[in-house]
């Protein structure tokens, strides 16, 4: 459904029901101006027995409105409004990739609002972007094309072409076990919303560092990280992990930027038993 969340029409599902008991999951996409409510449909949907499970498109990316500022602390604020929205006083946050800073940037900004954090292949700050140049530099599965890769990672895509063809030209790298039908799929499926992407790459990126602020996080946190990330890899999880108190961290073995994907079963069960002990259920 489209609902107008602080002044934007944003694209919104709630799975699970209309039962107001149970705890409610917002989960956020990762990859603004690629992602959309697509994929954590997809990874967090079976949770929905369980939970009432909100997927949305951010502002700026899938079917919502391209209306700016696609800052953090806009997307963060549009957040708290879709859980007054749904009628919930704390919510169980999750995200990955992208939608990990967004969550824990959501759990920063509205500590009384969060009762339990899921985190997957994520970083708190911009030192990943070295160490995924280094991995894709050095991948078999592409030969980098320097000017396409620079522009994507830097957010200076030129158009919605350009960032189709720099989409395709990094997909090969994110997961484990490379399936280029899936890969071809994937960039046919993606929506693209270029201004939104290059904004959060050149402009939220570039002073990105919440490392100060993770030590002030209190709710259970869970983060989960596949063992072959290219893009936020394993030390950038490791790194979360040591900072905020009393928090979780699972790596899958079989995995690359995508466990909930690849190794689904037991994400799933990793995070069903962590919301069990984390709300007591």
């Amino acid at each position: 459904m489209d609902v107008t969340i602080n002044g934007a029409r944003l694209n919104i599902e709630v799975l699970g029901g209309e039962d107001t008991s149970k705890p409610v999951m917002i989960v956020h996409h990762g990859a603004p101006g690629l992602g959309s409510h697509a994929e954590p449909k997809g990874s967090f949907g079976p949770f929905s027995d369980e939970y009432r499970v909100v997927v949305f498109d951010a502002r700026g990316s899938g079917a919502s409105e391209d209306k700016a500022p696609f800052t953090h602390e806009q997307w963060a604020a549009d957040v708290d409004a879709i859980r007054e929205w749904i009628g919930a006083e704390k919510i169980i946050m999750a995200g990955g990739s992208y939608g990990g800073f967004i969550s824990m940037e959501y759990a920063i900004r509205y500590p009384d609002r969060v009762l339990a954090m899921v985190l997957r292949d994520t970083s708190a700050d911009n030192a990943h972007r070295e160490l995924s140049r280094a991995n894709a530099l050095a991948s078999p599965r592409i030969e980098v094309d320097l000017d396409l890769f620079n522009r994507i990672m830097a957010g200076t895509t030129r158009d919605n072409e350009d960032l189709k063809a720099a989409w395709a030209h990094i997909l090969p790298l994110y997961d484990h076990d490379l399936d280029m039908d899936k890969v071809h799929a994937r960039v046919a499926n993606t929506p693209y919303h270029y201004a939104t992407h290059n904004f959060a790459f050149a402009v939220n990126q570039e002073n990105y560092d919440l490392k100060p602020h993770l030590p002030g996080i209190k709710v259970p946190t869970l983060i989960t990280v596949g063992r072959h990330d290219w893009i936020t890899p394993v030390a950038a999880s490791e790194t979360i992990h040591r900072l905020i108190p009393g928090s979780e961290l699972v790596i899958f073995e079989n995995s690359g930027h995508a466990p909930q994907v690849e190794e689904a079963p037991k994400f799933q069960q990793t995070v069903r038993d962590f919301l069990q002990r984390a709300l007591g259920n």
